[in-house]
């Protein structure tokens, strides 16, 4: 399976995608990206996470993104 490090359980954060095994949501990860955190600042602040779920994240969005049909704004 491409994104084993990636769940979508209904049961766990309402069906949203997390870090298998965590509760730590890709849209957190992606939120601290955004706010302009180092990725060792964010395993400093989800010491359970590694580099490589990081990178699942990123890579996970990147595709979702991809497939799904992007509107711009007027």
């Amino acid at each position: 399976m491409r994104y084993e490090r990636i769940s979508i359980d209904p049961h766990i954060c309402s069906g949203k995608p997390c870090i298998r095994g965590t509760r730590i949501m890709v849209t957190n990860i992606l939120g601290l990206i955004a706010g302009g955190y180092s990725h060792d600042q964010i395993l400093q602040t989800y010491p359970e996470l590694t580099r490589q779920d990081i990178a699942a994240a990123l890579d996970y969005v990147s595709q979702v993104v991809d497939e799904d049909k992007v509107i711009p704004r007027a």
